[in-house]
């Protein structure tokens, strides 16, 4: 062997050595992983049994309920008056509208701010 190919050599067996080294770490950290994955499943309360699951209503299933709601009016105050301030209100219900008709947005308009329409007109 001559010195040329044993200077080729000696990078080529560093090199594998530091693959080695990282091949070791990774599969540490892969092993790591799976060790504490299976320390915290251990911790967790056990998975509910077939008869602990949740059961249907017994009048079935939960059917949605379509309705329009209309909001209460804010009181008026009278001018010169101090303003309302937010903790000056009650929590406002809604009850349920009279009107059947769902309110739709105008032509063109998406209904939303900063939609890009043109806005109701």
């Amino acid at each position: 062997m001559n010195i040329a190919s044993m200077q080729l050599a000696a990078p080529s067996g560093l090199m594998s050595l530091v693959l080695f080294v990282v091949a070791v770490g990774v599969l540490a950290l892969l092993g790591g992983g799976f060790w504490m994955t299976s320390r915290v499943r251990y911790r967790e309360s056990p998975r509910p049994r077939p008869e602990e699951q949740p059961k249907m209503p017994p009048g079935g299933p939960v059917r949605e309920v379509r309705q329009n709601r209309e909001t209460a009016e804010i009181p008026r105050i009278p001018k010169g008056e101090r303003p309302l301030t937010p903790y000056d209100l009650t929590n406002m219900d809604s009850r349920p509208s009279a009107s059947k008709e769902r309110p739709r947005w105008s032509k063109g308009s998406s209904g939303s701010f900063g939609g890009g329409g043109l806005g109701a007109h």
